[in-house]
């Protein structure tokens, strides 16, 4: 009979669970059985518990709710009883779980686990019988124990009804009591453990409160706090600054709280989005996210929502080498990525399930052959025979509560009732025994937090997928972080860094000599179309790293440049962004403002910008090309009313009695006035406002002032437009091309010089600015227009055509570089490729190739010419012509004054230009020339002389003028003769007869004798 029981408990717990009861006979039995173990002196409770109380009998008249939990009772059967007395409860025990033998110990186990629906075995229910049925088989860890089970269901989210359970388990008396996994039941299980002091076992995640004291209470799966910082170490490691956690219920903000709090400690741009609750299509989502172009996502759900996630994100086109998912839950290792290993996508995820231990292996085996008795639903998208982390922990939970009743030989379970608060005498050291446990089971070490009783302690594998499927890449744990190692056989650590016969898109734009189109007789098709050094480039790259490519170019033939309105990008660089490209082979430069939105490689070209320009023609421009900016017609206009002016200036000026003047402001009665405007004056007045020098003539009269105000203004604006226009002439057009690298770094140039050549060029954008280089190469040809351009270009351009130049050095100094999308996993590959191209010294053969010309002269300097004489030689024309005139004017006066001083000195011609010439080589003070015969002129006549001319005299008024110079003399040297008193006496009479006005002046004095006269006298 002890063999048949034995075999009983061992072997056949499940027959005995499923074997229905016959009629209604199972209650009185269960009646009698409580009665004889309340008599009995040992105890039986937990037998009844097991055997009786939760066995399924006949249907139930009511169905089950669809959403309905099952309860787990894990019983141990033991100590010594009487062979009779054992014969006696066998009728009872017949379809009972609990077949004890009879020399070993009793205990109880009670069990909790919530599924969403009716169906299938879950995971945990049947590790929790693969680990009862593993330590029964295996002695080893209790070697005096039996271990069985028994199930029922619940409601799922009634914490009502699992209270009832639990209070129901507990009075008839368990040692530990496992689960319920949803949080509102698992809450109100706790509560009541912690009040009878029964240890309860937590394998899900639950949220602790900071002041919670659950001292009964422990969790084996790991600290999310921990998880959390895990997944922020990767996110660091990956460098990303963009992240959208996408996160399935409320909870799961609470389990990320590190990475939440993230932005405010790092560079790290963080977007929340939430699945929707009440369906499981995340297409809308997807959607939204891949129109924002969020490419780096955290998934915070359940293995079943995650399968379900990678089907419509590859229905959506979601699952490319530009996406990287990362997943929180830990069961990512067990799903089905069959479909996703060769599509380029970047997965990783966390793993606690150490595969790699043999012995781990051993006992995975055995339960997939366990499990394939319980496939899985078809829409939990996990493999069939794996182990998720929920049974790992199940696993690893019945084994850790054992150990502690191992460690605990004395202990003994007693009924306990919820309504009477008073507590399992044995269940504070069985706690501590449980919180001191160490094992090393399927998730590895575990150990517990002695306060509140979390697994801080454990380690994490990161896998990603590869194209052989979901492999480890580094490890994890809360001592040392995140250490991420060489992939194994020494792969690639991520799959799109191997380029191996993948299909590439190329964008590029036709730009001579970098991409142009094939000439040939015979249609081409495809990349044959194109040929140049980006051609050759991509061909090279393509045989390093064994991809192939397609080439398309670009469709608004634009190099990329962001518009300041909306910030929208164009050109190549816009068809990176969408990823409708995946790499951009051209001469695109790489610029700070590009770096921000695309990736570059490192530059396979290095370059700068320089001016195009061509050569001189060789024809000089006219000397007078000074007098370009005004047309002859105005040139004419200009000397007619000069002409015009000046006249009318000498006419009013003489007609106006405000522009005489009195000569000798000393005698105001005098009745001598002057005009300064003569017809000379009035000319040189004219001039020296045309050329805004102005003269020492000042209009007097208001008619006068009219004229002269009005002259000014008109030479103001002549002026100012000659300057303008000559300003203009002499400037020459310059230009970009628009939305290139060139035009965007004199837009964003903060040097005061470029900010200039900005603004003449925004100020003339539709002029000056070029769609292509093409353009501005022929607008440079056929126009005063200087081009700015890359450096590499215009060397390609002056080796074809001598006719134009490069002026000047660089302006900057830049590289062109093959352009990726942001984040994309080619870029780094492509580097290397380079500068391999770049050592072996192909870089140099290709750009000989496409660069080397037919050759032209070389140019003794690309500096730019200073002007010479044939540019500005008119001037100096105009200079000599006027020195030159101003000579002939000299003679003539010279001849003339001459001419006169003969006349005046009764001599001839020759004679007083002899004279004249010899005084003024003599550079001596000039003597007036005195006349021949004295004149004699009386007072009267002088008064009453009239002339026009202002300055001139008649001849027969010179002597007068001598006179009174020599009366004047005659005044100062008395004041002299003072001194003297021989003197007195003798000009005496003289001075009686000079004061006195009315005498009449009859007496004349030549020059010589009055000298003579005052010299004897002085001495």
């Amino acid at each position: 009979m002890a063999e048949i029981m034995r075999e009983k408990s061992q072997g056949k717990e499940q027959s005995y669970a499923e074997t229905p009861c016959e009629g209604d006979q199972t209650a009185p039995e269960r009646q009698t059985l409580r009665e004889r173990t309340a008599k009995s002196p040992e105890g039986f409770s937990f037998l009844v518990l097991m055997s009786l109380e939760f066995h399924t009998c006949s249907p139930p008249a009511v169905p089950s709710p669809p959403h309905t939990s099952k309860i787990f009772i894990a019983v141990v059967v033991a100590r010594d009883y009487p062979l009779r007395q054992r014969l006696h409860l066998l009728p009872l025990l017949h379809r009972s779980l609990i077949i004890a033998d009879v020399l070993k110990e009793m205990l109880n186990k009670g069990g909790i686990f919530e599924y969403v629906e009716s169906g299938p075995m879950g995971a945990e229910e049947l590790a929790f019988r693969f680990a009862v049925n593993t330590i029964n088989r295996n002695r080893t860890l209790l070697p005096n124990t039996t271990l069985t089970y028994d199930t029922q269901k619940i409601n799922l989210y009634d914490s009502f009804e699992a209270s009832k359970k639990a209070c129901d388990q507990l009075s008839l008396g368990v040692a530990a009591i496992f689960g319920p996994s949803h949080s509102s039941s698992a809450n109100a299980v706790q509560s009541i453990c912690n009040a009878l002091g029964v240890p309860h076992i937590q394998t899900r995640w639950k949220h602790q409160v900071s002041d919670n004291k659950d001292s009964f209470y422990v969790s084996l799966y790991p600290d999310f706090s921990s998880l959390s910082r895990a997944i922020l170490d990767l996110v660091q490691f990956f460098k990303w600054k963009t992240v959208t956690v996408v996160y399935d219920d409320s909870t799961g903000l609470i389990r990320l709280q590190e990475l939440i709090k993230a932005p405010s400690r790092y560079n790290l741009r963080l977007k929340i989005r939430q699945l929707p609750a009440d369906t499981k299509d995340a297409k809308p989502l997807l959607k939204e996210m891949k129109r924002g172009k969020e490419f780096h996502v955290i998934f915070d759900c359940s293995h079943e929502m995650a399968a379900g996630i990678l089907k419509q994100a590859l229905a959506m086109g979601m699952m490319t080498e530009y996406y990287h998912y990362i997943f929180t839950t830990l069961d990512l290792f067990a799903l089905d990525v069959e479909p996703y290993r060769y599509s380029g996508v970047n997965m990783t995820g966390f793993r606690i399930l150490n595969t790699e231990n043999t012995q781990v292996s051993s006992i995975i085996e055995k339960w997939s052959m366990e499990r394939l008795q319980a496939p899985p639903k078809p829409d939990s998208g996990l493999l069939d025979g794996f182990m998720t982390t929920d049974a790992a922990l199940m696993y690893d939970a019945v084994h850790v509560v054992s150990v502690g009743v191992q460690q605990f030989p004395q202990m003994t379970v007693s009924s306990l009732q919820c309504n009477r608060h008073k507590p399992w005498r044995f269940g504070t050291r069985f706690m501590s025994l449980i919180k001191e446990a160490h094992w090393e089971g399927l998730t590895g070490r575990i150990t517990f937090n002695k306060t509140n009783g979390l697994r801080t302690d454990f380690d994490l594998d990161v896998i990603s997928l590869k194209e052989e499927g979901l492999e480890k890449i580094g490890t994890w744990d809360p001592a040392s972080g995140l250490n991420m190692t060489e992939s194994q056989k020494g792969k690639p650590a991520n799959i799109t860094d191997s380029l191996s016969n993948r299909s590439l898109i190329v964008t590029t734009i036709l730009e001579e000599p970098y991409v142009l189109f094939k000439k040939s007789d015979k249609p081409l098709y495809g990349n044959d179309r194109f040929e140049g050094y980006c051609i050759d480039l991509l061909r090279e790259l393509s045989t390093i790293l064994g991809f192939t490519y397609e080439i398309r170019l670009v469709e608004d033939g634009k190099y990329g440049a962001q518009d300041d309105a909306n910030g929208q990008w164009n050109g190549m660089v816009r068809e990176l962004i969408d990823h409708k490209a995946d790499l951009a082979v051209a001469p695109l430069a790489i610029t700070y403002v590009r770096e921000k939105v695309i990736d570059f490689s490192k530059p396979f070209m290095t370059l700068g910008i320089s001016i195009l320009y061509r050569k001189p023609n060789g024809t000089n421009p006219g000397v007078f090309s000074f007098l370009n900016p005004l047309s002859p017609d105005i040139w004419m206009y200009i000397l007619l009313a000069y002409l015009g002016v000046s006249c009318v200036l000498f006419v009013i000026a003489r007609f106006s009695p405000y522009e005489w003047y009195n000569p000798h402001p000393c005698n105001p009665d005098s009745d001598v006035v002057e005009n300064n405007f003569t017809l000379l004056n009035s000319f040189w007045f004219g001039v020296g406002a045309l050329m805004q020098q102005g003269s020492e003539l000042m209009p007097k009269a208001l008619s006068t002032r009219i004229v002269g105000g009005i002259w000014w203004f008109f030479t103001l604006i002549i002026i100012s437009s000659y300057t303008a226009n000559l300003a203009a002439f002499l400037t020459i057009e310059y230009g970009a091309v628009e939305d290139g690298a060139t035009m965007t770094f004199f837009k964003k140039s903060k040097i005061s010089t470029y900010d200039k050549m900005w603004a003449f060029m925004s100020s003339r954008r539709q002029s000056v600015l070029v769609k292509s280089n093409e353009e501005g190469i022929q607008r440079v040809l056929t126009s005063d227009y200087a081009f700015l351009m890359e450096s590499t270009t215009i060397e390609f351009v002056t080796q074809r055509n001598c006719n134009l130049t490069q002026i000047g050095g660089l302006i900057d100094s830049k590289g062109y570089g093959v352009g990726t999308p942001m984040g994309s996993p080619y870029r780094d590959k492509i580097t290397i490729a380079i500068l391999q191209l770049q050592e072996e010294g192909k870089l140099h053969m290709m750009k000989e190739k496409w660069w080397r010309g037919n050759g032209c002269p070389e140019e003794e300097s690309k500096e730019a010419s200073a002007l010479g004489v044939q540019n500005i030689g008119g001037i100096f024309i105009v200079l000599a012509a006027g020195l030159v005139l101003s000579v002939f004017v000299a003679v003539g006066e010279f001849l003339y004054k001459s001419k006169k001083n003969a006349q005046l000195e009764k001599r001839s011609f020759c004679s007083a230009m002899v004279e004249e010439l010899r005084m003024s080589l003599k550079c001596q003070r000039r003597l007036k020339h005195k006349p021949q015969a004295p004149v004699i002129v009386k007072t009267e006549e002088v008064i009453n002389m009239h002339t026009f001319n202002d300055r001139r005299l008649p001849a027969e008024v010179l002597p007068i003028i001598k006179y009174f110079v020599k009366y004047i003399e005659a005044i100062k040297y008395f004041i002299l003769a003072i001194r003297y008193d021989r003197a007195r006496k003798q000009y005496t009479n003289f001075y009686k007869y000079g004061a006195n006005s009315n005498i009449e002046i009859e007496q004349t004095l030549t020059v010589d004798s009055y000298q003579k006269h005052h010299v004897t006298e002085l001495q």
